[in-house]
């Protein structure tokens, strides 16, 4: 895992963390790295995974159907294009 230090954080700032951090009963080092995680990894990001599958229940689409579609699909991998 990786380390960050702060420098320079307000004496105010770190008042109101480690406040903050009490309120949701963890360390402030704790509390950082929630803040951090939620700025960085919000809950409304797109996760493609879950979407495609969403999308493929909404269109009607069973495990059958795509083990079709698996076995229908070229097995050699892909020539790339010739540009010139």
């Amino acid at each position: 895992m990786s380390a960050v230090t702060i420098r320079n954080l307000p004496d105010e700032t770190h008042r109101a963390l480690k406040l903050r951090a009490a309120q949701h009963g963890r360390s402030a080092e704790a509390e950082m790295r929630a803040i951090l995680e939620a700025a960085v990894r919000p809950e409304t990001r797109l996760r493609l995974g879950t979407t495609l599958f969403e999308l493929s229940r909404k269109a009607g689409l069973t495990n059958a159907d795509i083990d079709a579609l698996n076995g229908a699909r070229k097995q050699a991998p892909a020539e790339p294009i010739a540009l010139g």
